[in-house]
């Protein structure tokens, strides 16, 4: 906790500083001037420039550049398929200072206590973990989540200091048409004055109107310019997201100029461990911006001041007196790396790796979430016409677009046609024990043989499988079971790999590395069965996503989101 009095003598001099970090070239996001000077820090925070302030250390940084610390406006810790701390300590080396993290997907596996268990494992941690509460758990009627969050269920979290907004509102048709609930949660942010985040695709015209008048301010689901410019111009900030599944800088990127550039920023949302060791964090869409000709200073200014400035962050997001002592340090402006990390004043990371001397937080327990005995699901579909609604999957993105197609018949039964890229779909219910299921087809997977089945399924997480043959989709889904949650690859009757996400079914226990060769086996597994896509865990968590068009699947079915509605397999 920040001792005013100490900070303010400490600004006027009259109190030592702890650090000075001379040599500076510091970027000030205020004026997008680059200064050279110094830099006072006491308990944590800046308190002045110049070098006449005495201090305990000083460190000089050489002619190198400082800016202020990233922030991610937008990211579900979960997706990096580890702990709290282990994403902590993966993110913070590429200079990520503060996440705005939505506990949505452990909230729909664990309710309430799962908000619990990620505020209680933000303390301790090498950079800010601050959260946005879930406003949809269950996102919508048409699935079946491990819990229902009503606006009585978040109103005690307003109070917890980590709390920064309302998360992502992804019943839009919820906003638009007045539902009662919706309405009481959007009030209750409005009320303590936090900011309201968005979740809009597709959304236009006075639909989109009637979201903006309820005082949603941001959205991150922008997949084209167009899109992305008429929210602005009803005011919404724009989040730009780069993830694994869904990257789209390159399609926003011909709307950010000197007009729009203060009321957008950047996000990672679902990230996978493989893409934050190996490209990075914020700093990764910095860089991707900046090499598509983005001005670096607005690149840096879209990954700190400006999602501050939305969130009401006041202590952080630039370098100024009072605020955090969260800083990168870097050797070139136009490729940034971060070089040296400090948080609340102290260094935590060099060259990309953290530093030994941070302790790691005590383990935070989690409840068990996998109730599901396996042993009688029944995959088998029975013909019920000549036409069937398909999922198609779109490369890199989240969306997916419904394809009419004939089924393939054997005995009277729809399988699976390996010939047509036709695989069969499930999801199953792993919440109540009642083990409902929901069935389809999806192309796109290019699975040949074999089946792979997850517990990661956006957004109530029950589990989803694709396979070539009902035998080998129920052994995928019993490994997943039996793991308490987590992804299987599995060929005939034999098991090729697995990931143990023992944590909700989310989330590992293991260090962030360990998960990435995890993951990596485990492409690499599902290639061998003939998966083409980069990440086809990821793309297959999100066809159970009942609030991105075009065609999902729940354990309740076929769901048309552009209607919002269950529909029928067979047409």
């Amino acid at each position: 906790m920040m001792d005013l009095k100490t900070i303010i003598g400490a600004a006027r001099g009259d109190l030592p500083a702890d650090l000075l970090l001379t040599g500076a070239r510091i970027v000030n996001v205020f004026s997008g001037r680059i200064n050279r000077g110094s830099i006072a820090i006491k308990d944590g925070y800046i308190v002045g420039f110049g070098d006449d302030y005495q201090a305990g250390e000083t460190l000089d940084l050489e002619g190198r550049y400082v800016a202020p610390g990233f922030i991610d406006a937008h990211v579900h810790i979960e997706s990096a398929m580890t702990s709290v701390t282990e994403f902590a300590r993966a993110v913070a080396p590429c200079g990520t200072t503060t996440v705005v993290a939505d506990p949505h997907e452990i909230a729909n596996v664990l309710g309430t206590a799962g908000i619990d268990y990620m505020l209680r494992s933000a303390d301790g941690q090498p950079m800010d973990c601050l959260f946005a509460l879930p406003s949809c758990v269950p996102a919508t009627d048409m699935e079946t989540a491990g819990a229902r969050l009503t606006a009585a269920d978040l109103e005690p979290f307003f109070d917890h200091p980590r709390v920064v907004a309302l998360a992502e509102m992804m019943n839009y048709p919820g906003v638009i048409h007045t539902d009662p609930e919706v309405m009481a949660k959007l009030a209750l942010a409005r009320n303590r004055r936090r900011a309201m985040d968005g979740h809009a695709p597709g959304v236009t015209g006075s639909h989109l109107a009637a979201y903006a008048a309820a005082g949603i301010a941001s959205d991150h689901e922008c997949t084209r310019a167009e899109e992305a410019l008429e929210k602005l111009e009803l005011g919404i900030h724009i989040m730009v997201r780069e993830g694994t599944c869904a990257r789209n800088l390159d399609a926003l990127f011909p709307v950010i100029d000197t007009h729009t550039w203060p009321r957008m920023m950047w996000c990672t949302d679902d990230r996978h461990p493989h893409d934050i060791l190996t490209e990075g964090h914020v700093d990764a869409v910095i860089r991707k911006a900046v090499d598509k000709g983005l001005d670096p200073m607005t690149a840096i200014r879209m990954g700190t001041i400006n999602p501050a400035d939305y969130f009401g962050i006041r202590d952080a997001g630039a370098i100024a007196p009072g605020r955090k002592a969260n800083l990168v340090v870097f050797s070139n402006l136009t490729d940034i790396h971060a070089e040296t990390v400090f948080f609340m004043g102290r260094p935590v990371a060099e060259n990309g790796r953290l530093r030994s001397s941070i302790p790691r937080p005590a383990t935070v327990a989690v409840p068990p979430s996998m109730h599901l005995d396996p042993v009688h699901l029944d995959f088998s579909i029975p013909a019920a016409g000549s036409r069937i609604r398909v999922i198609r999957v779109i490369a890199d993105q989240v969306v997916t677009g419904c394809e009419i197609m004939e089924p393939t018949l054997r005995d009277g039964l729809a399988i699976s046609d390996t010939g047509r890229d036709l695989i069969k779909l499930a999801v199953v219910d792993r919440h109540t024990g009642r083990a409902g299921m929901g069935k389809g087809f999806v192309t796109g997977l290019g699975l040949r043989r074999g089946a792979i089945a997850s517990s990661v399924a956006h957004d109530s997480h029950n589990i989803i499988v694709a396979g070539v043959s009902d035998a080998e989709m129920k052994a995928a889904v019993s490994a997943v079971v039996e793991m308490g949650g987590g992804l299987s690859v599995v060929d005939g009757s034999r098991a090729l790999a697995d990931l143990p996400l023992p944590v909700a079914g989310l989330m590992s226990d293991q260090p962030l590395d360990t998960v990435r060769r995890q993951i990596e086996a485990i492409i690499a597994a599902a290639g061998t069965l003939g998966a083409e896509l980069a990440d086809p865990f990821m793309a297959l968590g999100f066809l159970a996503l009942p609030v991105i068009p075009e065609l999902k699947l729940t354990d309740r079915g076929l769901v048309d989101v552009t209607r919002f509605e269950i529909a029928p397999l067979f047409v």
